[in-house]
């Protein structure tokens, strides 16, 4: 007997396994993981990184399907605003279990199932008719243990948590995930991502360079432990500095914020190297005072731009021009400073957030 399981994520995958592996002890059990739906790569990646690491623990064989993204918004074109468990996610579930049962034959699998089946934020019932239409198609059985059952779902979130597991924070696709975080009022930072490619506090990027050292970690052996933070966290949404409406190159410091989103007017004065403007608390330095208090050497803004220090480098450069760490001011660095009118352009958010971080 041979199975193949559809994968959506480890925190499903590593219980539905196991439970898999104790009702079936004889099947061999070939994991496939296909999930175009997910967005954006980053974080498709990352759960696929998960996803390896409990099938490396639990000794399963694990395929993976391609990433057709372009092909799976195609599919549920129209179906963009559906609620979860609607006809978009018919179409989705469809879609990913259409290629299982074709990747089940093509391996000649006896049966095909799918570790959506555990999620709490899933339908059974729909998930069991699109697989019994499929195996019907394909000559194949679909298996639909409903694992949830008798505190299943509080077995999986024990289990999850001491495999200490990446947990993602939404579904999968952009949809779902718009209409999540507008119902939290909650920014939709997951579609966020740099020009110049800094990673974020709290970022999928951030998650994913945590979730790699702790590979390295585990084949080094090193013992080590994740726990959360609640920090205070910023996104630059918008940012521009003009005079006579021509854009002046510029570089705006993490955690700067201005009230209404722009502000005009002049230099009034000079302290210590800090050019301090007329409204909005609003502070100008040039890119020689950068280069001396970050101890770095660039050239020219749009080279800062491009390969800006590290997040919690410029940071400590903020903490060195204010001497505090709760100046929300925006800093903005200029090559050349005069008394000229400048226009302020700043749009970007200070909210509460939670940060995974790796002790070892």
């Amino acid at each position: 007997m041979k199975i193949l399981v559809h994968i959506c994520c480890s925190v499903d995958s590593h219980f539905f396994l196991q439970r898999m592996q104790q009702d079936y002890p004889d099947a061999k059990l070939i994991g496939f993981f296909y999930d175009p739906n997910i967005h954006p790569y980053s974080e498709y990646y990352l759960r696929l990184l998960d996803v390896k690491r409990s099938c490396e623990i639990l000794g399963i064989e694990l395929l993976e399907g391609e990433y057709d993204y372009l092909a799976w918004i195609e599919a549920v074109k129209g179906l963009e605003n559906e609620p979860e468990k609607g006809a978009r996610c018919s179409v989705c579930f469809d879609r990913r279990f259409e290629v299982s049962a074709k990747m089940a034959q093509e391996i000649r699998a006896t049966h095909f199932t799918s570790t959506l089946l555990t999620s709490p934020k899933k339908s059974i019932e729909q998930l069991k008719q699109s697989g019994d239409a499929l195996a019907k198609e394909y000559n194949i059985e679909f298996l639909a243990p409903n694992f949830r059952q008798k505190n299943g779902t509080q077995e999986q979130n024990i289990i999850a948590k001491e495999a200490k597991l990446y947990r993602q924070n939404y579904c999968g696709c952009m949809y779902a995930l718009k209409q999540q975080r507008e119902q939290q009022d909650k920014l939709l930072d997951e579609l966020f991502c740099p020009i110049n490619r800094q990673v974020q506090p709290a970022s999928i990027e951030d998650r994913v360079a945590l979730y790699e050292q702790r590979v390295k970690l585990e084949e080094q052996k090193i013992d080590y432990e994740i726990v959360k933070s609640r920090i205070l966290n910023w996104r630059l949404l918008f940012g521009k500095v003009t005079h006579k409406k021509n854009t002046i190159a510029s570089h705006i410091l993490p955690m700067s914020v201005i009230k209404n989103s722009y502000s005009r007017g002049k230099i009034e004065k000079k302290i210590n190297d800090i050019y301090y403007f007329s409204r909005d608390e609003i502070k100008f330095i040039t890119l020689k005072k950068y280069n001396q208090i970050s101890g770095l050497n660039y050239k020219n803004i749009e080279e800062l731009i491009k390969n800006p220090p590290k997040f919690s480098e410029e940071l400590e450069i903020r903490y060195k021009l204010t001497n505090s760490y709760f100046d929300l001011s925006a800093i903005i660095v200029l090559e050349e400073l005069d008394n000229r009118k400048y226009e302020i352009y700043i749009e970007s958010k200070i909210y509460e957030d939670v940060q995974d971080k790796l002790l070892w």
